[in-house]
């Protein structure tokens, strides 16, 4: 098979040993891979069917073909099948050596990607080298969806890749029921939603802009969570990206139908007759995406990209609880107060450092985030709570330096603070936040993003 695949059909010792040999020429292969990604993305998949589903005769094949490519075509893909019978049919049942290159190149970037998905199956099924070891090596091979009208700016160009062997709730999967298709800046906002989605389980919802939630809030249903979430700042949500982590019913689509401008929205599901109330709006995209239910799979890494190579850490799933609080001040908090600053730590772990956030209850009401100075942070998320910080509770992504943000925060009315601690200079964020009858909790993680 591999020589009636290989033989240089110009090469007169060739010709002869096949003849010889009685070995017929292939001119085409048309292959499917055993189903591996799908596989690894079954629920309850025992390891056994997994590794059934490596196929090991087929990548050889392929790769025999595809080197062939002078003149063998080799089809791996379903959606190749129309283009390949037409081509046929205008030219006499012949493939010519264009079609049979581009065939090749696709042949080998499928097997790459088959490839790929059992390595990382491999590295992620259990402990490396040592205990806490990163990956040898890290294998990324991603098929391309499709263009973007353009990148973050008009001026560029831009592309969505997907992994087809990722386990990991993704975008790539998600839905698109209505409206337009997605821009760059739609994806990387509905990525910063989907994160912060996964982290709740209680009925929460987030409105996103520019990848910073500007309000955010937990509560007994989902419609009331929208509604506060909404409500700490209706000025920023104009143009907003919504994430819901509960399907959304019909008291909450009614709710966001009222929603003057929203760009996307992303839930899990849609109860009956839901889209069809939210389509009226044709310019609004409505995702679905029912991984956001079942959680993370289990181990993984987190990836970001840099010129010629990449970074690569463990996501920041850290949950602190309130057994882990510490506190550091002569005011102890109330239980209200601890339940705020809890979820105003869990939230603040999402906004780009550095980061200050105010928060009522479970709603947010003020955010001050990506300032070079965490006091800028501080009398930014004052600003923008205006009359509702008095009384809030105050969370910090990292710990204050200095006590200028106890002090900025004091000014406006806030009543308790959760920050990691571990800087030189605690005495002094504690001095002043016992100086203005402040509870202060230390959590011992910090949150940062950059």
């Amino acid at each position: 098979m591999h020589a009636g695949l290989l033989h240089k059909r110009d090469d007169e010792d060739h010709l002869k040993e096949m003849k010889e040999q009685n070995y017929k020429a292939i001119d085409m292969v048309i292959l499917n891979l055993y189903p591996f990604e799908q596989t690894v993305q079954k629920k309850g998949v025992s390891e056994e069917e997994i590794i059934e589903n490596i196929d090991i005769g087929g990548p050889t094949m392929l790769r025999a073909a595809a080197k062939a490519y002078r003149y063998v075509a080799i089809v791996t893909d379903p959606s190749q099948y129309a283009n390949i019978m037409d081509e046929l049919e205008e030219n006499t049942g012949s493939i010519s050596f264009r079609t049979r290159q581009n065939l090749a190149r696709q042949a080998f970037c499928r097997v790459s990607q088959y490839d790929n998905a059992i390595s990382n199956y491999f590295n992620c099924m259990g402990e490396t080298e040592s205990e806490g070891d990163f990956p040898a090596s890290i294998n990324i091979n991603v098929a391309k969806v499709n263009d973007l009208r353009y990148g973050e700016n008009p001026h560029q160009k831009a592309a969505l890749y997907k992994d087809p062997g990722t386990t990991l709730p993704s975008l790539t999967k998600a839905e698109v029921l209505s409206g337009k298709a997605l821009s760059y800046n739609n994806y990387t906002d509905l990525e910063a939603v989907l994160s912060m989605v996964m982290d709740f389980q209680k009925p929460f919802a987030v409105v996103v802009k520019h990848q910073n939630p500007c309000g955010a809030a937990e509560a007994d249903s989902l419609e009331e969570a929208y509604r506060l979430a909404l409500d700490a700042d209706p000025i920023s949500a104009y143009g907003s990206i919504i994430g819901l982590n509960k399907p959304v019913d019909m008291d909450t689509a009614l709710r966001l139908h009222e929603t003057q401008f929203v760009e996307c929205i992303l839930a899990p599901d849609y109860d009956e007759g839901v889209v069809e109330k939210m389509k009226k709006k044709k310019a609004r995209r409505i995702l679905r995406l029912p991984q956001i239910l079942k959680g993370y799979p289990g181990k993984f890494l987190q990836y970001s990209f840099i010129k010629g190579g990449l970074l690569a850490m463990d996501p920041d799933l850290h949950e602190v609880k309130k057994e882990d609080l510490k506190i550091v001040t002569e005011v102890q908090p109330t239980e209200d107060q601890i339940e705020s600053l809890l979820f105003a730590f869990k939230v603040v772990k999402h906004i780009k450092s550095n980061a200050i956030l105010l928060v009522q209850g479970k709603q947010t009401v003020g955010v001050g985030c990506g300032q070079t100075s965490r006091v800028d942070a501080a009398v930014l998320a004052t600003m923008k709570a205006k009359e509702r910080a008095r009384g809030s509770c105050l969370a910090s992504d990292a710990f204050f330096p200095m006590r200028d943000g106890v002090d900025a925060a004091a000014k406006a009315g806030v009543k308790a603070i959760i920050q990691p601690g571990g800087s030189k200079r605690d005495e002094e964020a504690i001095q002043a936040a016992n100086e203005h009858e402040i509870a202060m909790v230390f959590t011992g993680i910090r949150h940062f993003k950059h």
